[in-house]
């Protein structure tokens, strides 16, 4: 079915249209995603208050259509709690005590080198906490603890560093992946919304063993987590009560403890395992709980349908405000990981494909791109970083290079892994061979 676009004056916005296009450019507004639904008459005032008119889709309004029917089913069984899910909870604004605001202190380059093998180091220690908790020796935390130590201290100089290597450096383990690449994009949002470094600490530990519980279930299972019928669906819930108890007399924090019991609850209650709702939830549960959400979405697995684009789930998550996630949560995430996170496969406007490095809040839609192919989709013997906030500066509209889409994991000749992002060159670049 086509979709027309039609012009009208703000002031005309009714609640469930879909705002495609505004009357400046989107990075000049307070406004995370580029396009998005109208969910309630505050955003009608948020438009009011920043644009004159506004383009909207005729097609895109907002339905009876169940967030199943758009949603990879990687979390479980959707549409069975009241209200289909969709049911809404305001809140008062987010209070953060005594927040932190960071700048970043050093460079990608400089902060990749220091990391390189930061996410080996978390592999093994996870690796080995699991299998003692498993087999009921004796668990030392430390290990696990002084990596997250080392993750956050990245992340505080510098949050895209950790970000590539989450979504470049696999691990053999689904379980520890997932676990890992959480506390990732948990701790780089809890920095952007100000959490000192003991409470990220807290964060990115509890992520790590939010999944402990799993390894009670069976591997078949775990393989179809999207795709489990009611009975095994209500046995997959039980992970997060079986974590606790393995957790137990572990001598952690209640912070820590929090995460891995809440991560899996949801703010208008419709989550697991007690179906608490709103500030009954720890916030530090509530960051876990969107981070592992949206990790669940882009995660490629082949067991289960092709994951979304990193911008798409970005766009979903948007649309899930007060509704899943709080607001203040949403919009904070995605300040931290921008509409395009890092690690993000894209095709530019001008016909070159290549991978987000790092964005700006400032230019949400013109991040750094590590270009890989040249506009024919032929990959280059050399990658080259583009920042195109600095390119498109001073350039007329009909010049400016852009975004055009975001692209599937996997795309044909789009691999990341063989560039070296410090100085952007091909592993099959000579200068590189000759170098070894």
């Amino acid at each position: 079915m086509g979709v027309s676009q039609k012009k009208i004056a703000v002031h005309d916005l009714e609640v469930g249209m879909f705002v495609s296009d505004l009357d400046r450019p989107w990075h000049q507004t307070p406004f995370p995603v580029q396009g998005f639904h109208i969910r309630s008459q505050s955003d009608v005032r948020a438009l009011v208050s920043h644009c004159k008119w506004v383009s909207v889709d005729i097609a895109e309004t907002r339905d009876a259509v169940a967030l199943s029917k758009v949603v990879r089913p990687a979390f479980g069984a959707r549409g069975r709690h009241k209200g289909e899910g969709r049911e809404e909870l305001r809140l008062p604004p987010l209070n953060i005590r005594e927040p932190v605001t960071y700048t970043a202190v050093t460079t990608l380059k400089r902060e990749l080198k220091l990391s390189k093998r930061l996410f080996e180091d978390a592999g093994v220690a996870l690796e080995q906490l699991y299998a003692a908790v498993s087999t009921q020796e004796a668990r030392d935390l430390r290990p696990v603890a002084a990596v997250i130590s080392k993750m956050v201290s990245s992340v505080v100089r510098q949050p895209d560093a950790l970000l590539w290597l989450s979504r470049t450096q696999q691990h053999d383990n689904h379980i520890y992946q997932h676990a890992l690449n959480t506390s990732v994009w948990a701790i780089v949002c809890g920095r952007q919304l100000g959490l000192n470094e003991g409470l990220l600490n807290h964060l990115g530990l509890g992520c790590l063993l939010s999944q402990v519980g799993k390894i009670q279930l069976s591997e078949d299972l775990l393989s179809r987590e999207g795709q489990l019928g009611p009975e095994e669906y209500a046995l997959y819930r039980t992970y997060v009560v079986k974590g606790m108890a393995l957790l137990e007399d572990s001598g952690l924090s209640r912070a820590v403890l929090s995460v891995v019991q809440g991560h899996r609850e949801r703010h208008n209650g419709s989550g697991f395992p007690e179906g608490i709702r709103g500030d009954r939830i720890p916030l530090l549960a509530k960051i876990a709980g969107l981070a592992e959400f949206f990790e669940s979405l882009i995660e490629p697995r082949e067991s289960l349908a092709e994951p979304m684009t990193p911008a798409k789930a970005v766009t979903l998550l948007y649309d899930m405000r007060n509704i899943e996630f709080q607001d203040d949560l949403v919009e904070g995430f995605i300040r931290a990981i921008g509409i395009y996170p890092t690690g993000s496969l894209v095709e530019l406007t001008d016909g070159q494909r290549g991978v987000v490095v790092s964005h700006s809040p400032e230019r949400r839609l013109w991040p750094r791109v590590m270009v890989m192919t040249d506009r024919y989709h032929s990959p280059l013997k050399a990658a080259k970083i583009v920042d195109l906030a600095k390119y498109n500066e001073n350039r007329a509209t009909v010049e400016t290079v852009a975004i055009k889409e975001c692209l599937a994991h996997g795309t044909e000749g789009l691999n990341p892994a063989s560039y070296d992002v410090t100085g952007a060159d091909s592993l099959w670049n000579l200068s590189w061979l000759v170098s070894r």
